[in-house]
C-alpha cells in the first residue's frame, strides 16, 4: 500500500485511466475460459517467455515548486508523489500493451490534475462545506478497508511508517470528504436511464466485436457494472465542467 501526500483525494482528473467493470467482468470470463492470464504466460520452446522490464519515473528536472493556485504552492515533493503512483499504474498497463509511457505528457497530466485538486479543495472552503467527525471517521475506515486493513489505526500506523502523521492524514481525508460533498452538490442525483443503459451496452458489445475481444455478458448480467460506470462518468462530467469554470476566475501558475 501506498498513499501518497495530496493524493487521498485521488482526483487525477484527465490522468486516470478508467476501467469498467463490464469489461472487468469479460477479462474475468475469458480467464475461466483458459485465456492465458499474466502468471500464465505463453511458453517459447518449452520456457516461460519473460516478462519486460519496468521502466523508471523520470524525475530529472522538476521544479522545487511546481505550480501556484491563488497563492498555495504545489512542491515538488507533492508532484514526484503523484507521479510516481500514477506512473506505476501506467507502466503495468504500458508493459502488457507493449506501448511506452509518454512521460512528458504524464508529467503535464499530474500538474494539471493537482492543480484542479486544489482548486476544488480551496472552493470547499469558499462554499464553508464542512466535514463532521462520524463523516471522516466513516470514511477513513472505507479507506483501511479498500487498502486490506482491519481498521482505521492500522492504516494510520501503515501511513506513519510512510512518512506521514496521523494529523496530516486526517486533514487528507477531512478535504476528501469535503470535496466528495462539493461533487455531490455539482452532480446532484446522478442516474442512469434504462435507455442510456442500453446504448452504453450497445456501444461497448460493438467496441469489443471490433477490437476482436472477448463477448460480452447479456446485458441484464452486468446491467448494475453499467449503471454505476454511467453514474461516475456523469460525475466526472460534472467535476471537470466545475473545475473548469474554477480555472477561469483563478490565479494559475505551473511550471513543468
Amino acid at each position: 500500500m501506498k498513499l501518497p501526500k495530496k493524493m487521498l483525494l485521488s482526483l487525477l482528473i484527465g490522468a486516470s485511466v478508467i476501467v469498467t467493470a463490464a469489461c472487468s467482468d469479460t477479462d474475468e470470463n475469458a480467464n475461466e475460459e483458459g485465456t492465458p492470464t499474466e502468471e500464465q504466460a505463453p511458453e517459447e520452446n518449452g520456457e516461460t517467455a519473460e516478462q519486460p522490464e519496468m521502466p523508471e519515473p523520470d524525475l530529472e528536472g522538476v521544479p522545487d515548486l511546481v505550480a501556484e493556485v491563488n497563492g498555495e504552492e504545489i512542491n515538488k515533493e507533492e508532484f514526484e508523489s503523484a507521479y510516481t503512483a500514477q506512473f506505476q499504474q501506467m507502466a503495468m498497463q504500458a508493459q502488457m500493451s507493449g506501448q511506452e509511457v509518454d512521460q512528458t505528457q504524464l508529467k503535464e497530466q499530474i500538474a494539471e490534475s493537482l492543480v484542479s485538486q486544489e482548486l476544488l479543495v480551496q472552493e470547499t472552503a469558499n462554499r464553508n462545506i464542512e466535514a463532521s467527525e462520524e463523516e471522516v471517521n466513516e470514511t477513513l475506515t472505507a479507506l483501511a478497508e479498500q487498502n486490506g486493513l482491519a481498521s482505521s489505526e492500522e492504516f494510520l500506523t501503515a501511513l506513519e511508517e510512510q512518512g506521514l502523521s496521523e494529523e496530516e492524514v486526517m486533514g487528507q481525508v477531512e478535504s476528501q470528504v469535503k470535496v466528495e460533498k462539493l461533487i455531490a452538490e455539482e452532480s446532484g442525483e446522478s442516474e442512469a436511464s434504462e435507455e442510456e443503459l442500453q446504448e452504453f451496452y450497445d456501444q461497448m458489445k460493438a467496441q469489443q466485436e471490433e477490437a476482436g475481444g472477448e463477448e460480452l455478458p447479456p446485458f441484464e448480467d452486468i446491467k448494475s457494472e453499467l449503471e454505476a460506470q454511467l453514474v461516475q462518468q456523469k460525475e466526472n462530467e460534472a467535476v471537470q465542467e466545475l473545475v473548469a469554470k474554477l480555472r477561469e476566475g483563478a490565479d494559475v501558475t505551473v511550471h513543468i
